[in-house]
Protein backbone atom coordinates (compact mmCIF):
# COMPACT_ATOMS: atom_id res chain seq x y z
CA UNK A 1 0.00 0.00 0.00
CA UNK A 2 2.81 2.42 0.88
CA UNK A 3 4.64 1.44 -2.31
CA UNK A 4 1.57 2.28 -4.39
CA UNK A 5 1.34 5.66 -2.66
CA UNK A 6 5.00 6.35 -3.39
CA UNK A 7 4.21 5.64 -7.05
CA UNK A 8 0.87 7.44 -7.21
CA UNK A 9 1.63 10.72 -5.42
CA UNK A 10 4.43 12.00 -7.68
CA UNK A 11 2.42 11.16 -10.81
CA UNK A 12 -0.61 12.98 -9.43
CA UNK A 13 1.40 16.05 -8.36
CA UNK A 14 3.34 16.29 -11.62
CA UNK A 15 0.13 15.78 -13.62
CA UNK A 16 -1.54 18.67 -11.77
CA UNK A 17 1.59 20.77 -12.19
CA UNK A 18 1.70 19.98 -15.90
CA UNK A 19 -1.95 21.03 -16.17
CA UNK A 20 -1.12 24.45 -14.78
CA UNK A 21 1.78 24.84 -17.20
CA UNK A 22 -0.35 23.65 -20.10
CA UNK A 23 -2.93 26.33 -19.30
CA UNK A 24 -0.19 28.97 -19.60
CA UNK A 25 0.79 27.66 -23.02
CA UNK A 26 -2.82 27.63 -24.22
CA UNK A 27 -3.18 31.29 -23.16
CA UNK A 28 0.03 32.40 -24.83
CA UNK A 29 -1.22 33.23 -28.36
CA UNK A 30 -3.90 35.61 -27.09
CA UNK A 31 -1.73 37.16 -24.38
CA UNK A 32 1.04 37.97 -26.86
CA UNK A 33 -1.45 40.26 -28.66
CA UNK A 34 -2.52 42.21 -25.57
CA UNK A 35 -1.46 45.78 -24.94
CA UNK A 36 0.61 46.69 -21.90
CA UNK A 37 -2.32 47.61 -19.65
CA UNK A 38 -4.37 44.48 -20.41
CA UNK A 39 -1.37 42.19 -20.00
CA UNK A 40 -0.40 43.83 -16.71
CA UNK A 41 -3.94 43.52 -15.33
CA UNK A 42 -4.02 39.83 -16.29
CA UNK A 43 -0.68 39.12 -14.65
CA UNK A 44 -1.80 40.94 -11.50
CA UNK A 45 -5.21 39.28 -11.19
CA UNK A 46 -5.45 36.00 -13.09
CA UNK A 47 -2.53 34.15 -11.53
CA UNK A 48 -3.06 35.01 -7.88
CA UNK A 49 -4.34 31.50 -7.03
CA UNK A 50 -1.44 29.85 -8.87
CA UNK A 51 1.23 30.87 -6.38
CA UNK A 52 1.80 30.76 -2.66
CA UNK A 53 -0.10 30.60 -0.33
CA UNK A 54 -2.66 28.96 -2.63
CA UNK A 55 -2.63 25.36 -3.87
CA UNK A 56 -0.78 26.14 -7.09
CA UNK A 57 2.21 27.33 -5.11
CA UNK A 58 2.53 24.05 -3.22
CA UNK A 59 2.40 21.67 -6.18
CA UNK A 60 5.94 22.16 -7.43
CA UNK A 61 7.66 22.10 -4.04
CA UNK A 62 5.71 18.92 -3.23
CA UNK A 63 6.22 17.20 -6.61
CA UNK A 64 10.01 17.40 -6.51
CA UNK A 65 10.59 15.54 -3.20
CA UNK A 66 7.81 13.06 -4.06
CA UNK A 67 9.62 12.25 -7.31
CA UNK A 68 12.96 11.98 -5.51
CA UNK A 69 11.35 9.60 -2.99
CA UNK A 70 10.11 7.44 -5.86
CA UNK A 71 13.62 7.47 -7.32
CA UNK A 72 14.96 6.22 -4.01
CA UNK A 73 12.24 3.58 -3.75
CA UNK A 74 12.99 2.08 -7.19
CA UNK A 75 16.79 2.29 -6.97
CA UNK A 76 17.23 -1.51 -7.25
CA UNK A 77 15.45 -1.60 -10.60
CA UNK A 78 17.96 0.18 -12.86
CA UNK A 79 15.60 1.14 -15.72
CA UNK A 80 12.96 2.47 -13.30
CA UNK A 81 15.65 4.24 -11.27
CA UNK A 82 17.12 6.06 -14.28
CA UNK A 83 13.69 7.06 -15.58
CA UNK A 84 12.72 8.46 -12.17
CA UNK A 85 16.07 10.16 -11.73
CA UNK A 86 15.83 11.90 -15.10
CA UNK A 87 12.23 12.91 -14.26
CA UNK A 88 13.56 14.46 -11.03
CA UNK A 89 16.28 16.32 -12.91
CA UNK A 90 13.76 17.72 -15.39
CA UNK A 91 11.56 18.91 -12.53
CA UNK A 92 14.57 20.55 -10.89
CA UNK A 93 15.36 22.29 -14.17
CA UNK A 94 11.78 23.56 -14.45
CA UNK A 95 11.91 24.75 -10.85
CA UNK A 96 14.02 26.49 -9.67
CA UNK A 97 16.28 27.02 -12.72
CA UNK A 98 13.87 27.99 -15.52
CA UNK A 99 11.40 29.53 -13.09
CA UNK A 100 13.87 31.95 -11.53
CA UNK A 101 15.69 32.78 -14.76
CA UNK A 102 12.64 33.39 -16.98
CA UNK A 103 9.44 33.63 -14.94
CA UNK A 104 10.28 35.19 -11.58
CA UNK A 105 11.46 38.58 -12.94
CA UNK A 106 8.03 39.18 -14.49
CA UNK A 107 6.28 37.81 -11.41
CA UNK A 108 8.13 40.44 -9.40
CA UNK A 109 7.52 43.35 -11.79
CA UNK A 110 3.85 42.93 -12.74
CA UNK A 111 1.99 42.47 -9.43
CA UNK A 112 2.97 45.93 -8.17
CA UNK A 113 2.39 47.66 -11.49
CA UNK A 114 -0.70 49.83 -11.78
CA UNK A 115 -2.07 50.95 -15.12
CA UNK A 116 -0.11 54.21 -14.80
CA UNK A 117 3.06 52.42 -13.61
CA UNK A 118 3.67 49.71 -16.23
CA UNK A 119 7.30 48.55 -16.38
CA UNK A 120 9.18 50.14 -19.26
CA UNK A 121 10.56 46.74 -20.28
CA UNK A 122 7.15 45.04 -20.12
CA UNK A 123 7.55 43.52 -23.61
CA UNK A 124 10.81 41.82 -22.59
CA UNK A 125 9.29 40.70 -19.29
CA UNK A 126 6.29 39.29 -21.13
CA UNK A 127 8.51 37.44 -23.62
CA UNK A 128 10.63 36.05 -20.80
CA UNK A 129 7.60 34.92 -18.76
CA UNK A 130 5.85 33.28 -21.72
CA UNK A 131 9.08 31.61 -22.92
CA UNK A 132 9.79 30.33 -19.44
CA UNK A 133 6.32 28.81 -19.19
CA UNK A 134 6.79 27.14 -22.58
CA UNK A 135 10.10 25.62 -21.52
CA UNK A 136 8.56 24.48 -18.23
CA UNK A 137 5.68 22.61 -19.92
CA UNK A 138 8.18 20.65 -22.01
CA UNK A 139 10.23 19.76 -18.92
CA UNK A 140 7.18 18.91 -16.79
CA UNK A 141 5.40 16.89 -19.45
CA UNK A 142 8.59 14.95 -20.15
CA UNK A 143 8.98 14.39 -16.43
CA UNK A 144 5.41 13.05 -16.23
CA UNK A 145 6.02 10.66 -19.12
CA UNK A 146 9.26 9.47 -17.51
CA UNK A 147 7.51 8.91 -14.16
CA UNK A 148 4.76 6.84 -15.75
CA UNK A 149 7.36 4.86 -17.70
CA UNK A 150 9.34 4.28 -14.51
CA UNK A 151 6.31 2.90 -12.70
CA UNK A 152 5.32 0.71 -15.63
CA UNK A 153 8.91 -0.55 -15.92
CA UNK A 154 9.10 -1.37 -12.23
CA UNK A 155 5.72 -3.09 -12.15
CA UNK A 156 6.50 -5.06 -15.30
CA UNK A 157 9.76 -6.28 -13.77
CA UNK A 158 7.79 -7.78 -10.89
CA UNK A 159 5.51 -9.80 -13.14
CA UNK A 160 6.57 -13.28 -14.07
CA UNK A 161 5.28 -15.28 -17.01
CA UNK A 162 3.06 -17.22 -14.62
CA UNK A 163 1.56 -13.95 -13.31
CA UNK A 164 0.77 -12.93 -16.86
CA UNK A 165 -0.82 -16.27 -17.67
CA UNK A 166 -2.90 -16.14 -14.49
CA UNK A 167 -4.08 -12.60 -15.25
CA UNK A 168 -5.00 -13.32 -18.89
CA UNK A 169 -8.39 -14.99 -18.14
CA UNK A 170 -9.18 -12.11 -15.80
CA UNK A 171 -8.31 -9.56 -18.50
CA UNK A 172 -10.41 -11.41 -21.06
CA UNK A 173 -13.28 -11.63 -18.63
CA UNK A 174 -13.08 -7.92 -17.95
CA UNK A 175 -12.77 -6.84 -21.58
CA UNK A 176 -15.68 -9.04 -22.67
CA UNK A 177 -17.71 -7.61 -19.75
CA UNK A 178 -18.48 -11.13 -18.53
CA UNK A 179 -18.29 -12.13 -14.94
CA UNK A 180 -17.36 -15.72 -14.27
CA UNK A 181 -16.66 -16.26 -10.56
CA UNK A 182 -13.56 -18.23 -9.85
CA UNK A 183 -11.60 -17.12 -12.92
CA UNK A 184 -10.19 -13.94 -11.49
CA UNK A 185 -8.08 -13.99 -8.31
CA UNK A 186 -10.30 -11.18 -7.05
CA UNK A 187 -14.05 -10.83 -7.54
CA UNK A 188 -15.35 -7.73 -9.28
Amino acid sequence: MIRKGIQFVPVLLVALLTGLAFAHVLERPAKMLYDAETYTVLQRTLYVAWGLPNVGGFLEPAAIPATLLLTLAVRKNRPAFWLSLIASIFLLLAFPVVFFVFVAPANTAFPGAASNNIPINWVELRASWETGQSIRIVLQLTSLALLVSSILTENRAKLSAADFQNSLPCLLTFTMALHRPGICPFDW
